[in-house]
């Protein structure tokens, strides 16, 4: 069982990317419509839909909530620095919606958007363990507001992290950034920031309080600052993406520092993933653990983190990341097969034949391979120097 390599934006959405930021790679412009059509979701999920809408900024697919007659909100990494976006009613009608400044530190920003049509407004709602939820966004391919299938919540937002997001099972997918997720009632539980491999995460409702204290003109030189930061991440991140290498000091010093400062999660962990697969496995472990830090409920985050202490060699710093993520995600086959791997040669073998025996029950075609590498495991790899 080699170790598993990193994936990038363009693959399948392992890795916690911002479900938006992969849209460039998938269409070239905003869809002419953004219709309503058949809904097979419960009614008040349905009516969300009118309060939903496709925006284009930074990223060229987005989607946005109404929250008051004129106001939306959506995700910053959606319009970066921009200061105009432009939303698109159902028929296709642009308008031009100017973005609010904000030193919010999470993934938020507000619209204004004149003349905007009446219709309804979303109210804040508060997610429960277990409940179930609904992405409701902009759909790329069949260009309409589409509210999707339902998840449910995995964890809620942790305790004493202002920060921390709301953790769920609701699919969404590119274009779906700053979208809705709502209860059964049609309650706006939170704005869709990222996700992938069925684990996704969207920024909890009750933080539009701080983000509203945190918005206005006298915030517009901090907003500037973040804004420009995610820009700049982003396009660092992807310019690397094209051509991918080994990253010299100055390189991964730009990617850290820029994705660091634009206070955003789901950028710590792209450009950690990035600055792991370039041979800066330090920096990486710190902006996976500022991640963390932030939201330690963040299953992806860690998991990022487990590959890049693996790459580095470090098995005995995955231990307890591993500990954690098999009593909450242990049916994902990497996480098994990392704690069978670093619990081997980081000298957990509790852990290992734990990951066995589950590994066993969840993909038994794959357990033959590991029963012989946890019998006779091959000589420990030497631990690499940053």
């Amino acid at each position: 069982m080699a170790p598993f390599a990193i994936r990038t934006r363009t693959a399948v959405l392992r890795w916690l990317l911002p479900v938006a930021l992969v849209a460039a790679t998938l269409v070239g412009t905003l869809p002419a419509r953004a219709q309503l059509g058949p809904c097979d979701q419960p009614q008040p999920v349905c009516d969300v839909r009118a309060a939903v809408f496709a925006i284009s900024a930074f990223d060229p697919v987005g989607s946005a909530v109404r929250i008051a007659p004129n106001r939306l909100v959506t995700a910053r990494h959606v319009v970066a620095d921009e200061k105009e976006a432009t939303l698109f009613l159902a028929d296709g009608t642009p308008l031009t919606a100017q973005v609010v400044p904000s030193a919010y530190p999470a993934d938020l920003v507000f619209l204004e958007v004149n003349g905007l049509p009446a219709g309804p407004s979303l109210t804040a709602a508060e997610a429960t363990p277990g409940s179930g939820l609904f992405t409701v966004g902009a759909d790329v391919g069949r260009q309409q507001i589409r509210a999707y299938d339902p998840g449910r919540t995995v964890a809620l937002p942790a305790p004493d992290h202002p920060l921390a997001r709301l953790h769920h099972t609701a699919y969404s997918q590119p274009g779906n950034s700053g979208g809705a997720l709502v209860d059964a009632e049609g309650g706006l539980v939170g704005i869709v920031a990222s996700g992938g491999e069925g684990r996704f995460e969207a920024i909890p409702a009750a933080a539009l309080t701080a983000l509203a204290a945190q918005s206005g003109t006298d915030f517009a030189e901090a907003s500037a600052e973040i804004g420009a930061a995610v820009r700049i991440c982003t396009t660092l991140v992807e310019d690397h993406q094209a051509r991918p290498g080994r990253l010299d000091d100055q390189q991964a010093k730009a990617i850290a520092t820029a994705c660091g400062r634009s206070g955003n999660r789901q950028l710590f962990d792209l450009a950690g993933q990035t600055l792991g697969r370039g041979g800066a496995g330090e920096a990486a472990v710190a902006l996976f653990e500022r991640g963390l830090a932030e939201d330690p409920n963040a299953i992806n985050t860690r998991l990022g983190l487990v590959i890049t202490h693996h790459l580095l060699r470090d098995y005995e710093a995955e231990l307890p990341h591993l500990h954690w993520l098999m009593d909450r995600a242990g049916d994902d086959l990497q996480v098994l097969r990392f704690a069978i791997q670093a619990g081997t040669w980081g000298g957990d073998t509790a852990l290992a034949r734990r990951a066995f025996e589950h590994l066993k029950q969840v993909n038994p075609q794959t357990a033959p391979a590991a029963e012989r590498f946890l019998n006779q495991p091959p000589p420990r790899p030497p631990k690499l120097a940053n």
